[in-house]
């Protein structure tokens, strides 16, 4: 697939890392020479410097033969434009805008064709957002990723010794999986995928991907960690586009506070919040941390502009006696680094972000896909297609079905009118049967693998 990519930021980048490992023809355009020119030889991608909404440079990136836009500059009115001039200039066939602002999304109308022609727009400050929300609900796990709009969630936790789903092999746990409708997608012990087997024993320190029904998510957790107190007080530290979103979420619902080193930009915060205490300060000053009570604090969340002081922060606040912490990171070098010691969840926009986009360009009728372990793995929602005869999967048992060594079956969510809102929710064994139209939930360990998923869904080219 031919790609133009307008932003060589941290988004920017991130996605081309993501997609030039699939033998996509990646351009990235950007006016920054020097950014481009370190990304040029980090990855095999054609590097453009100019203004992501002239027509030249557009032309120039090979928008006359390109396949699909994404613009994720950190201008809204650039990528707005970008996205107009290859559906006007070019017919570039699909558009997809970052959109910062939330104005455009109470204004639907002005994307479509007539208008700014995009074809999809993401917020990234808005998915960090959602995902730190859901982190809130579940404080005991690493990842919350929502699959079939909602009815099913993909959960990562690190097991803790003395649990009842910790320390016996899973043929015994499996009437108690069954009544939670749950599945153990993946486990990671030391870094190292393991395919679950009626053998496998889930060790104390192991990070286990499980599937359920969301209700049924708290009780999975807790049979692998233990039960944890809810977060009530929470504090946030920056007020810029993500903090100040996840503040206004949180605001009515929990104890939040909120510090702001910019104070024309506290002073804003404290009118649009109505519960927040917003406070003008420096996030890494012990002592309006110590007067503050981080030592009661449930979750200190670090989402400043500067990675390396939301670092600092979030470790001072570990310190400090702050119960869970959380910081936002870019750099993906950063990330292993820092994750698991002193900050229990380290977040990247980029990552969150990759996930959204990857959908639209996966081969076939690809729903959903959530970037894990730093995009070391994928899980997947696919739509089957077809009849046996045309298919590798429709009309198959999972036993029939030859899935690449490690990629797991994990649920699969079919539409009937008997089922509550229309739709049945099913954990297979290796007899169930796939059928046309099922949303295929499929977790591969390593992303090399997705490619060989994607062939496997595909529709042969007799079936009309």
């Amino acid at each position: 697939m031919n790609i133009i990519i307008l932003g060589a930021g941290q988004v920017g980048s991130s996605v081309a890392e993501g997609l030039v490992s699939e033998a996509n023809d990646i351009t990235l355009v950007d006016t920054d020479a020097e950014e481009l020119a370190e990304l040029r030889n980090r990855f095999e991608v054609r590097t453009v410097c100019g203004n992501a909404a002239s027509p030249s440079v557009l032309r120039e990136a090979g928008a006359d033969n390109a396949d699909l836009l994404i613009a994720v500059t950190q201008s809204d009115q650039t990528n707005l434009c970008a996205c107009k001039i290859a559906r006007t200039l070019f017919n570039l066939p699909t558009r997809i805008a970052r959109l910062r602002s939330s104005d455009y999304a109470e204004h639907p109308e002005l994307l479509d064709n007539s208008n700014f022609a995009v074809d999809f727009s993401i917020c990234p400050e808005q998915i960090v957002t959602d995902s730190i929300r859901r982190l809130i609900d579940f404080p005991e796990a690493l990842q919350v990723l929502d699959f079939a709009e909602g009815l099913l969630s993909l959960t990562s936790v690190v097991a803790r010794e003395g649990n009842p789903l910790v320390g016996s092999p899973m043929v015994d746990l499996h009437a108690r999986l069954l009544q939670m409708n749950a599945h153990i997608a993946a486990i990671y012990r030391e870094d190292h995928p393991i395919v679950p087997s009626g053998k496998t024993v889930i060790m104390p320190g192991d990070e286990v991907f499980c599937l359920a029904a969301k209700h049924h998510i708290r009780a999975l957790i807790q049979g692998l960690r233990g039960a944890s107190l809810p977060m009530r007080r929470i504090m946030i530290a920056g007020g810029g586009n993500i903090g100040s979103r996840l503040a206004t979420s949180l605001d009515s619902d929990f104890n939040v506070k909120l510090i702001e080193i910019d104070a024309r930009r506290a002073e804003k915060l404290a009118v649009s919040l109505q519960n927040t205490l917003v406070l003008h300060g420096n996030v890494t000053d012990e002592k309006l941390l110590e007067s503050e009570g981080i030592d009661e604090t449930d979750l200190f969340v670090a989402l400043t502009n500067d990675e390396e002081d939301n670092i600092m922060s979030a470790t001072l606040a570990k310190r400090m006696g702050a119960r869970h912490t959380l910081a936002l990171v870019n750099r993906k070098s950063y990330v292993g680094l820092v994750e698991g010691g002193l900050i229990d969840i380290v977040i990247s926009p980029a990552q969150d972000s990759i996930g959204v986009l990857l959908a639209h360009v996966r081969r076939g009728d690809v729903v959903a896909v959530h970037s894990l372990r730093r995009g070391a793995a994928e899980a997947l929602e696919i739509v089957a297609h077809g009849q046996r005869k045309h298919s590798k999967v429709v009309g198959r048992t999972i036993r029939e079905i030859s899935l690449p060594e490690g990629v797991t079956i994990n649920a699969i969510v079919r539409e009937t009118p008997d089922a509550d809102e229309g739709h049945k929710v099913i954990i297979p064994d290796d007899e169930s049967v796939i059928e046309t139209g099922d949303h295929v939930i499929v977790f591969c360990p390593s992303k090399n693998l997705v490619k060989k998923v994607e062939k496997l869904f595909q529709v042969g080219f007799t079936f009309l």
